[in-house]
């Protein structure tokens, strides 16, 4: 097991996480207004994939999301695709975060290749049961499953996402403390050379969204090693200061967190509506880094603008 964030840090006041595929992929033409979401680029748009992530690598993330947060085989096979096609869009999901983190880089001068910490990072993304469900319970976490049926279901995404290469899993907005230590489990278990982040959906900037105290949920993945970071994301940019200091009260590891740009979703009609934002990236990076926090970026309607407001400050200190 190598933890390739810690390396990372050592040489970096922090990394910085990647932006919204979803928001970038409307703009260049792909309806996501489906259960698929993103991942209908999968199968209708790759080359869109491979663009936004260049575009995010170029605004300076260190580290890229593969778009694999609502794909699994099972929502394949459910469209009507065959498991091997499935599973086949899930690589495919790696390659082209590799691709474009390849062209990216190599397109780099080497002088500005050394100012890196090391080569970027693709994290697969392991959304909750509730994106596959896509009636917008990742944000309530009211679904039940056994241990084994939460399991079963997260297995073979994360098998292919470790076959494609990536360089470890983000389980990301996860509502669910029972659905977290399943995951964590089967990490373990059954996948005992890597590590992920774990990011969690909170309901308030002290509980996840299915009533778990957060810092009872950070105190208890603290002790495993494989959790190379632990945080919160898509939520408010607001709520980060203080829920960076509530986990940092509880944890000596890595913090992650990637808010979204503060509209407000409704999951009934998948709509956003847009509000006014006192505070945007480029003021509060400087605070949830003194803070604690250690890896930054954003989540739904940030855009590669936001990214690169965090990578400026980044990069400079």
């Amino acid at each position: 097991m190598t933890d390739l964030i810690s390396e990372n840090l050592q040489k970096r006041p922090g990394l910085v996480v990647d932006g919204a595929m979803a928001t970038e992929l409307e703009k260049m033409g792909v309806d996501t207004d489906n259960d698929l979401w993103s991942a209908t680029a999968l199968i209708e748009k790759p080359e869109a994939i491979l663009a936004v992530h260049k575009s995010f690598f170029q605004a300076g993330a260190d580290i890229a999301i593969t778009n694999t947060y609502q794909a699994n085989v099972a929502k394949f096979m459910k469209m009507g695709l065959s498991k091997k096609a499935s599973q086949d869009l899930i690589i495919k999901a790696v390659q082209l975060a590799d691709q474009a983190r390849k062209q990216y880089y190599d397109s780099l001068p080497a002088n500005e290749r050394n100012k890196r910490a090391k080569y970027p990072l693709v994290a697969g993304s392991v959304g909750p049961y509730g994106a596959y469900l896509a009636d917008g319970s990742e944000y309530r976490g009211d679904y039940q499953l056994t241990e084994k049926e939460f399991m079963d279901f997260h297995r073979s995404r994360m098998s292919l996402l470790d076959q494609a290469g990536v360089d470890l899993f983000a389980f990301e907005t996860q509502p669910s403390f029972a659905e977290s230590k399943a995951l964590v489990n089967l990490l373990k278990h059954e996948f005992p050379q890597q590590t992920a982040w774990l990011s969690f959906s909170i309901k308030d900037l002290e509980t996840l969204c299915d009533g778990t105290p957060l810092q009872d949920a950070v105190k208890y993945f603290n002790v495993f090693d494989q959790i190379a970071a632990i945080g919160v994301n898509c939520t408010t940019l607001e709520n980060i200061d203080q829920a960076v200091k509530n986990i940092r009260a509880v944890t000596s590891k890595p913090i992650i967190v990637y808010p979204n740009n503060g509209d407000i979703y409704d999951p009934a009609t998948k709509t956003w509506t847009k509000t006014q934002h006192k505070d945007d990236f480029a003021e509060l990076t400087p605070q949830w880094l003194a803070d604690g926090a250690d890896l930054i970026g954003g989540c739904c309607r940030t855009t590669p603008a936001d990214i690169k407001s965090i990578a400026s400050f980044i990069n400079k200190n």
